[in-house]
């Protein structure tokens, strides 16, 4: 194990800041990246905290999968990492 393989939680970290925009739990989410190609859930990836949010990378290549800012009350998602993002039916709040 490297420091780099330190500096950063895994995607988990990102549940309650996402769970504010999205009516689903995407951490069990899959999206692929679009550096590498990799696909994958959402927990895995590497969550690095950042002034106004968290930055989700890629835990294959390090590649920025997302950011997530929070500007005081309004969430910014930035998905430009990611080719796609899926969530399944089950994972979408019914109420």
């Amino acid at each position: 194990m490297t420091d780099h393989d330190l500096d950063y939680l895994d995607g988990n970290a990102a549940a309650g800041l996402l769970d504010e925009v999205f009516a689903a739990d995407v951490t069990t989410a899959r999206g692929r990246c679009a550096s590498c190609g990799d696909e994958s859930v959402i927990a895995i990836a590497h969550v690095r905290p950042v002034s106004d949010g968290l930055v989700l990378c890629c835990s294959v290549c390090e590649g920025m999968l997302a950011r997530v800012t929070d500007r005081g009350g309004r969430v910014r998602l930035d998905l430009r990492g990611l080719v796609w993002l899926e969530l399944g039916a089950g994972d979408l709040d019914a109420s």
